[in-house]
């Protein structure tokens, strides 16, 4: 059985910039680990996931190939959000503009 992820895992690898060893590295597992979900081979366990798309920079939903209902969100939005995740640095300002935290 081949799974089907290790295709996306690689699109969103290399549009990341990242060999395989630097992923790995950034997941903490082996380079082989990392050939093997690509070649569908087996799949990553679902404990890494978040960690995953985060070094892939990618959501779960993309990653996995699950798509929401259309309308769901605007391209603006969409867009929006894509760069929210791309900014760490700026998470927090964001969040404290939108009175999701606290600031202080």
């Amino acid at each position: 059985m081949r799974y089907e992820i290790g295709s996306r895992i690689k699109k969103y690898r290399e549009r990341a910039g990242l060999s395989q060893l630097e992923l790995a590295a950034l997941l903490g597992v082996s380079n082989s680990r990392i050939s093997n979900w690509e070649q569908g081979l087996n799949r990553p366990d679902a404990d890494i996931l978040a960690a995953l798309c985060r070094a892939l920079r990618c959501s779960p939903s993309e990653l996995l190939d699950v798509h929401l209902a259309p309308g769901e969100y605007s391209e603006k939005e969409r867009r929006l959000i894509e760069a929210y995740r791309e900014r760490p640095e700026m998470q927090k300002a964001v969040d404290i503009l939108l009175g999701l935290e606290k600031n202080g």
